[in-house]
């Protein structure tokens, strides 16, 4: 048997919405966008959404969208997924990295000075980080894209930050084959947001629109073609937003089995020599996996892969020791000793929606057959 790590799982809602994208002869970004960012805003409860062409642009222009002067210092966790300290240094500002807890996988607290201009930490494999640490005044940007239906002290994911993010990447909690999400609640810096996305235009029409101002021929230039920033052209099309809109009638069921799955999982091998993450206090995580820590970690994984049942490492591990900072400029307070232990013993098994019994008794089974 094959147990896949994670997954899309679509059908004809998706296939029919497709369908009338084609038909309609309008493929960029038009109605289907906006309903996608209007109903997404919604269940994130936030003011605006803006659909972007993945979660790691959705990062960048989060990052852009601050301003921040060059050489800015920003805080985040060691471990984690690659972009989110990217779009740090592709906006020319130095991460400064911070221990991550083996039992959570999240960001370790810490004494935050003054010389820190922002936060970015993302809620890994769907266990809420809880900001309250950070004091106020300093900009949060929560990373989501493994989170999406996660909530802490009773509250969704992504309602602390200044800016959230979000990916539609077909392994997260929602797919539109590729695509991603900035939330905020503030107008301006969803102006700031679309001017970025927009190759750094001026004008805030819709798609389809002109003058919406009534001064567009105010101004020395034509301000539906007046260039405010050095952005970039991260939209994204009708086919994948109508993808998108067909997902949502879905979520709600997918966030219900992720927390299933995980359960059964951690009932069928709560008793094995395994260190499993449990979840932040005070929160109900959406899981994106099922995690653990052993020392065994390589052995297993090999085992689990030679026998069909999929598996990861926790994202990039503990980020500084990848090959791609080596020659960065990164700064580090504190030790690293919860990280490199993430880095060398974590794990995680799929809980995604498109797992079902028999697959999680399989994988109970082989691991407990590795154990004995």
């Amino acid at each position: 048997m094959k147990v896949p790590i994670s997954g899309q799982v679509t059908g004809q809602p998706e296939t029919d919405n497709v369908a009338r994208v084609a038909m309609s002869g309008h493929y960029g970004g038009g109605a289907w966008t906006l309903e996608f960012q209007k109903r997404f805003a919604e269940y994130m409860g936030a003011r605006h959404a803006i659909m972007v062409n993945s979660g790691s642009s959705a990062l960048l222009l989060a990052m852009s969208a601050l301003e921040m002067p060059k050489g800015s210092k920003v805080l985040t966790p060691a471990v984690g997924f690659p972009t989110t300290v990217n779009a740090i240094i592709q906006r020319g500002c130095i991460p400064v990295f911070v221990d991550s807890d083996p039992k959570t996988l999240n960001i370790k607290p810490i004494e935050v000075d003054n010389n820190i201009r922002a936060v970015v930490a993302a809620h890994t494999l769907g266990n809420p980080v809880d900001f309250g640490f950070v004091p106020h005044g300093i900009p949060i940007v929560e990373d989501c894209c493994d989170a999406i239906g996660s909530t802490i002290h009773g509250r969704m994911v992504g309602r602390v930050g200044v800016m959230s993010t979000a990916s539609f990447y077909p392994a997260h909690h929602i797919t539109t084959g590729e695509g991603g999400m900035v939330m905020t609640d503030s107008p301006k810096l969803k102006q700031i947001i679309e001017s970025y996305r927009d190759w750094g235009r001026a004008c805030w029409c819709e798609p389809g629109k002109d003058n919406t101002c009534g001064k567009r021929f105010d101004y020395d230039y034509d301000h539906k073609m007046t260039y405010a920033r050095i952005g970039y052209n991260l939209k994204v099309n009708d086919f994948a937003a109508a993808v998108g809109v067909a997902q949502m009638d879905r979520l709600e069921g997918f966030v219900q089995k992720r927390r299933e799955n995980w359960q059964y999982l951690y009932d069928g091998l709560k008793d094995l020599p395994i260190e499993i993450v449990r979840a932040a206090p005070n929160s109900e995580p959406s899981w994106f996996g099922f995690a653990f820590l052993t020392d065994r970690r390589n052995e297993l994984a090999r085992y689990l892969d030679a026998n069909g049942v999929g598996n990861r490492p926790c994202m990039g591990g503990c980020l500084p020791r990848q090959p791609a900072y080596r020659n960065v400029e990164y700064q580090v307070i504190g030790n690293l000793d919860g990280a490199n232990r993430i880095h060398e013993n974590a794990l995680w098994l799929g809980c995604f929606p498109g797992i079902n019994s028999e697959m999680l008794d399989y994988v109970i089974d082989t691991m407990r057959k590795f154990y004995k």
